[in-house]
């Protein structure tokens, strides 16, 4: 696989609007011809500097062909940044993979499935992982996400590992995107 390093780029901190309106986070979009550089349009473990300080975080595929990235009150209050302001990134490939956020209600479904389907789920990669979170929340509506869920949990109790058909840049089947800025 391709690989990169040295990306550089100044970007913009946006406050979500939209449906993520009120949000706690922020994000940035990656710029084009930064994003370009990247070996995949999906989601990408990267590790470097923001605003000079030290992070490690995981970008995530627009839809489009290109990245953003959520950006927490911790790396903000870090970083001594807001939303609004001009931040400068430099960042190569994670050295190890961050592990995934696990959704409330996808760790209780996990919580309570069989030994099989923990013993699956702990056998994964943490790439694999966030495939399976960014499949269970991608989805549109409610009883989707929940279908989902049930389904995770029934795939990893017959050990499988990775969600079928997952569409990983989300530029097919329209699943992920990056947020609307609230000042756009």
């Amino acid at each position: 696989m391709k690989t990169f390093e040295n990306v550089q780029f100044s970007a913009k901190i946006h406050q979500p609007g939209g449906p993520d309106k009120g949000a706690s986070w922020s994000f940035l979009r990656v710029p084009n011809e930064a994003s370009q550089q990247f070996p995949t349009r999906s989601q990408i473990a990267v590790e470097g500097s923001f605003n000079g300080f030290p992070f490690l975080s995981v970008l995530d595929p627009d839809g489009e062909g290109g990245h953003w990235l959520k950006i927490n009150q911790e790396l903000l209050k870090a970083t001594k940044s807001s939303v609004g302001d001009v931040v400068e990134l430099n960042f190569g490939p994670a050295s190890t993979e961050p592990e995934p956020e696990i959704p409330d209600d996808f760790q209780r479904a996990l919580d309570a499935a069989p030994p099989k389907a923990i013993a699956t789920w702990h056998a994964t990669t943490p790439v694999a992982r966030r495939d399976w979170v960014k499949w269970i929340t991608s989805g549109k509506k409610e009883e989707t996400r929940v279908k989902r869920i049930e389904v995770a949990c029934s795939k990893l109790s017959n050990g499988n590992k990775r969600p079928c058909c997952f569409d990983r840049s989300g530029m097919y089947d329209k699943s992920m995107s990056c947020p609307i800025a609230e000042d756009e």
